[in-house]
């Protein structure tokens, strides 16, 4: 696992940890407070590309688009 905090990494360093994660809890030879641990962790990586995720799909929708079908500029996302 990774020691980079999960609330400083990108969309894809936490899913390629979470990938991790899940093949370790998969394979099923790790301890029990060792699952859990990873279980706990794959979790917050869970919700971390969710948030990644929504916050790229905010920014798209935010992208408006002139007769020609060409950005024609950007409207505020609230919060971003």
């Amino acid at each position: 696992m990774s020691e980079t905090a999960v609330s400083e990494m990108s969309f894809e360093q936490a899913m390629a940890e979470l990938e991790q994660v899940v093949g370790k809890l998969e394979r099923g030879d790790v301890a029990l407070e060792d699952s859990i641990k990873l279980y706990e962790r794959g979790a917050e990586l869970k919700a971390r590309c969710e948030a990644k995720l929504k916050e790229a799909e905010e920014k798209v929708a935010a992208i408006t688009l002139d007769g020609n079908g060409e950005p024609s500029g950007l409207k505020p996302v609230e919060g971003l």
